[in-house]
Parts: structure tokens; C-alpha cells; sequence
């Protein structure tokens, strides 16, 4: 990987604070994050994980600071924002329409009209959205074999799956990932960490926010670490153990 001193961070915050009332959720967050980099984002409940991810896509607006994106200076009003800035956000909930095809769930929001009359009429092209999702999916290694199966007749680790290659297929520059491989099994969980890895390998940066530790050494370059709403350490993965890890996110170690 390039080092990141020759290069121009595709996601940068500087000083970010956020506040909810009186409660300070966001204390001066400051950190770059590079095309081709997993970062690894842990923390204890309540340290500020889903506050600074929806302060990233658009749902917060920080109180003061910066957040940049390739070099320019960007103010949300709202997700819409975050995502005509290639910024992608899924959630722990995935946000698949489970009685749609895979291939609508792919174009969901986004999908593509019939040519000619039929199209201002609304009438999407099913065919189309089909195949190109194939082609989106099957470019960072998913392989589904029949892309109008409906979301409900996938496995809990395909619908992941799923759900990150709709990310990747839409990102230009940045995912977020909240807990991707919560409630999967071993086999599961490791076919979204594959998606993981091929993402990077298609230039794009991942923010991966997970409680398993394990799963965040695993496939991240870096590991930011967030208590009381503060980056307390910002690492390499190689770094840490997952004692260590749990150590800097707890602060017994200090």
C-alpha cells in the first residue's frame, strides 16, 4: 500500500464535535482515511461509534470542525448529501427489501426507467437491473446464481453479502459498515469479510465498525479507537492484539 504521506485522503474530519443537549457525543475527532484502507472503528457502548458514523453519512450535523471529502470541504443537510459525495452507509439492519429481487434490492432507489414511453410512464427495466446487478455483484466476488431469487430465499450471510456489494457498486469513495457480521456464523461472517477485502482491493476505503474484535484484526490496516466520544488511539492493525485492543478500548492499559 502506498504510504499515506504521498497521498490525499479520500475522508478526513478535523476537530469534529457533536453535542445531543447537554451530553457530548463527538470530542474533537480528527483522523484521514485513504483509498484502499480498511479502518477498523471500536469502542465500548457509548463511546461515540454511531454518532461519528451518522455525523459522516449526513444524519448528524456537527456542532464545529471539518469533514472533507478528496481534498474539499463538505456541509450535510442531509444522507442525500453524504451519498451524491460517494459516501455509502449500511447499517446493521442492511436496508434489503426482502420480497424484492436481488436485483431490485441493488438498484433500490436508484432504478433504472424503460427507454421511450414506457419509461416516463415509470415502467422500470427489470432486465437491465438485473443483469447489471449480476455484473456489480460478481465483480467484488459474490456469486448469486440467479439474480431475480428474492432477498428472502438468501442465507443470513448471503443477504450481507448482498447488502455490502450494493454499497460497493454505488461508492465512490468511502463505505461505513455498522456491525456487518452481527448474529453470523462462522462460515457467514466469513463470507462478508471476503467482501470486505475485495472492496479495498477496488480502491475503496471501508470504515468497519464491529464488536468482534477478531473479525476488525482480521481484515483492517488501522484501527481508530473511540472512549466518552475521543480518539484515544490511532494504530496500524499489526499493532494490537485482542487484548491489547480490548485494553485501548476499555483503558485498563493506561
Amino acid at each position: 500500500m502506498t504510504t499515506t504521506e504521498t497521498r490525499q485522503p479520500v475522508l478526513e474530519l478535523r476537530h469534529v464535535n457533536l453535542h445531543y443537549g447537554s451530553v457530548e457525543a463527538l470530542h474533537d475527532v480528527s483522523f484521514s482515511a485513504y483509498a484502499g484502507e480498511v479502518i477498523g472503528l471500536v469502542g465500548d457502548n457509548g463511546a461515540g461509534k454511531s454518532s461519528l458514523i451518522k455525523t459522516i453519512s449526513g444524519v448528524n450535523v456537527p456542532d464545529s470542525g471539518e469533514i472533507l471529502v478528496d481534498g474539499t470541504r463538505r456541509h450535510w443537510r442531509s444522507p442525500h448529501d453524504s451519498m451524491a459525495a460517494g459516501i455509502e452507509t449500511l447499517y446493521q439492519d442492511s436496508g434489503l427489501a426482502p420480497d424484492l429481487s436481488i436485483g431490485s434490492n441493488v438498484f433500490l432507489g436508484r432504478e433504472k426507467r424503460r427507454r421511450g414511453l414506457l419509461g416516463r410512464l415509470g415502467f422500470v427495466d427489470q432486465t437491465s437491473m438485473e443483469h447489471e446487478a449480476l455484473e456489480h455483484l460478481a465483480r467484488v466476488g459474490i456469486t448469486i446464481p440467479e439474480t431475480n431469487r428474492t432477498v428472502s430465499e438468501l442465507s443470513g450471510g448471503q443477504r450481507q453479502a448482498v447488502a455490502i456489494g450494493r454499497a460497493i457498486a454505488w461508492a465512490r469513495h468511502v463505505i461505513i459498515l455498522d456491525e456487518p457480521t452481527n448474529h453470523l456464523g462462522a462460515r457467514q461472517s466469513a463470507e462478508v469479510l471476503k467482501v470486505i477485502t475485495s472492496a479495498r482491493e477496488h480502491g475503496l476505503c471501508v470504515l468497519f465498525i464491529s464488536h468482534t474484535l477478531p473479525h476488525v484484526l482480521e481484515v483492517t490496516d488501522r484501527i481508530i479507537v473511540l472512549r466518552l466520544g475521543r480518539v484515544v488511539r490511532d494504530a496500524p492493525t499489526k499493532e494490537f492484539t485482542v487484548e491489547s485492543l480490548l485494553g485501548a478500548i476499555t483503558g485498563l492499559n493506561e
